[in-house]
């Protein structure tokens, strides 16, 4: 086995909405047959993936009987059972139907409303039935376009409602399932509430069970208005909050593109690999990307063995980045080592007065550099392969 081949002990995952991509865009249809749910899974398994994530309606048609549910959960639990793959995340679909174009649990309509909780506490006992410990909550319609529609502190009392019940929910049945919120400012809504991993993790804070409801950043969704993923990811793990998170490259200021993992701006790739290898996260690592529209047969499965590749080979540059002893020396040199030491510690009166009473020399302080331009080019050189 190679540094570069993925098993299942990197706890690597894709949706089946990803690979499972038809290819079609605003501007055009399909450009790729519809795959099977067990099929994804048998092909995802032969490239040594661990799990598998599902929107309800992916796997299960909205119209389906209860006799034709249990016969496609029977015939995917086969495919799982056979490779040995689990089912890592499961979510719901509340933005599809036109019956949510005003929102899911924001929209204007209460019946909606009840009728967007019913279908994710269904969405969740198929969770739980694949074996999935984490529940997603992409608020893809929880938006608006009119300001004057829709008064936002209402919205957000109507979302934290809606969480709460399906918390009482998941607690009532005695599940394991925990909750990721996945933030997002805009597409399809001209705005949409809960925008960025800052937003959810204050909102989530008001909840009535803040401990089982964390965050499921997605690299794009960050990017995409010139956020740094990197720090998104880093504030929700030392919240506690990284509960789940969704990996793929995404150009600035552009639609969300859901680009192959690696496909954009290597140098925030690597730091963010580093950060998840070094943090202690053991969650999946989830692919939320899917093939360029282009592609067809083998390439959506070059794709998918693409963005593994990418997250293997950007985890063995960062271990040496740890290893390299020029690095090592600039990054003294940055002084960022000082940044782990504590500033002043504990409040006390003392403490106040003794730093009150220090005489402090700005004009020096103010002299020293931090070679900051050497240790950027040490990392360049460290992805271009030149160290």
């Amino acid at each position: 086995m190679t540094a570069l081949e993925p098993d299942p002990r990197h706890r690597f995952s894709f949706g089946l909405w990803t690979v499972g991509n038809r290819g079609a865009d605003p501007f055009g249809g399909p450009t790729r047959p519809a795959l099977d749910p067990a099929e994804i899974v048998r092909q995802l398994g032969a490239l040594g993936v661990w799990g598998v994530s599902l929107h309800d309606d992916d796997l299960i048609p909205p119209d389906a009987t209860r006799s034709e549910r249990d016969a496609i959960v029977t015939r995917f639990r086969r495919a799982l059972d056979d490779t040995g793959m689990v089912v890592s995340m499961a979510t719901q679909n509340l933005f599809s139907h036109p019956a949510f174009k005003d929102g899911a649990f924001t929209s204007n309509t209460p019946e909606v409303r009840r009728l967007a909780i019913a279908k994710t506490m269904r969405a969740i006992e198929l969770g739980v039935e694949l074996g999935a410990e984490i529940q997603v909550f992409w608020g893809g319609r929880e938006g608006t376009e009119v300001l004057a529609a829709k008064p936002p502190m209402d919205a957000l009392r109507r979302y934290r409602e809606a969480l709460d019940f399906l918390c009482g929910f998941v607690r009532d049945r005695g599940y394991a399932t925990r909750f990721a919120l996945e933030p997002k400012p805009n597409e399809p809504r001209g705005d949409m509430f809960l925008p960025t991993v800052g937003h959810a993790l204050a909102f989530i804070q008001t909840l009535e069970h803040p401990e089982m409801v964390g965050v499921n950043p997605e690299a794009a969704h960050e990017t995409m208005v010139g956020l740094s993923f990197y720090h998104a990811v880093a504030q929700a793990i030392e919240a506690g909050k990284l509960f789940h998170i969704d990996l793929n490259a995404q150009r600035i200021g552009r639609y969300d593109q859901d680009f192959r993992f690696g496909a954009q701006d290597l140098m925030e790739a690597f730091f963010l690999v580093g950060l998840l290898e070094e943090s202690g996260y053991d969650g999946p690592r989830h692919f939320d990307a899917r093939p360029y529209r282009v592609e067809r047969g083998r390439g959506v499965w070059e794709f998918a063995t693409g963005c593994m590749r990418s997250y293997l080979a950007l985890a063995d540059k960062a271990s040496r980045m740890r290893e390299d002893t020029e690095i090592l020396a600039a990054l003294e040199a940055a002084g960022t080592p000082g940044l782990a030491e504590p500033t002043v510690g504990p409040y006390s009166r003392a403490a106040a007065d003794t730093l009150l009473a220090t005489r402090f020399d700005p004009d020096a302080l103010g002299e020293r550099g931090y070679h900051n331009d050497r240790l950027d080019q040490l990392v360049v050189e460290l992805l271009l392969g030149l160290r």
